[in-house]
């Protein structure tokens, strides 16, 4: 198990588009995806991308669960390699979003964002798939995928005077369980 420090906001690597992978069977790509799996589970987020973790392939993951933030509608551990989002619908919704590169997830702030996608990748054993998503896998997917096009959730706040800590976000904001 390799647990990679999340790499933080302003760092260059995190605002260049990352490159395509040539070969999902490489000994590189399937390093990437381990450590990319590992990482998001250690740091309890739900989604990360390759530059996170200072890898500039287009490589993301995505485990929808239940966090110390909400109960979520829970989705397996998924893999996208060299995705591309290939219908976004009109209608579009604002949530808080936070960021392991941001703050160390730290800070929650509203993003306006499709409320329903549909993407297509290759799976770790090069298949490709194309996915429908609402929700949070939603919203998970176009986070990561900003992600791979260098582009930070900061850069898409709707409203700055909304900005909170993750503990005002728990307070204010997530759902209390009865």
């Amino acid at each position: 198990m390799i647990i990679e420090e999340i790499v933080q906001i302003c760092n260059p690597i995190l605002n260049r588009p990352s490159k395509f992978v040539v070969s999902v069977n490489s000994v590189e790509t399937k390093r990437v995806i381990k450590n990319l799996a590992d990482s998001v589970r250690h740091h309890g987020l739900i989604g990360m991308a390759a530059s996170q973790i200072g890898e500039k392939l287009r490589i993301f993951v995505t485990e929808v669960r239940k966090t110390k933030y909400r109960n979520l509608k829970t989705d397996k551990l998924r893999v996208y390699i060299n995705p591309e989002i290939v219908w976004s619908s009109k209608k579009e919704v604002v949530i808080y979003e936070g960021c392991g590169s941001v703050a160390y997830a730290k800070l929650f702030a509203p993003v306006r964002r499709p409320e329903k996608i549909t993407i297509e990748a290759l799976d770790e054993n090069g298949n490709i798939f194309r996915l429908s998503a609402d929700g949070m896998l939603a919203r998970v997917i176009q986070h990561e995928f900003d992600h791979l096009n260098g582009i930070e959730f900061t850069e898409k706040i709707t409203d700055m005077r909304k900005i909170m800590s993750s503990e005002e976000y728990r307070k204010r904001m997530v759902i209390k369980k009865p």
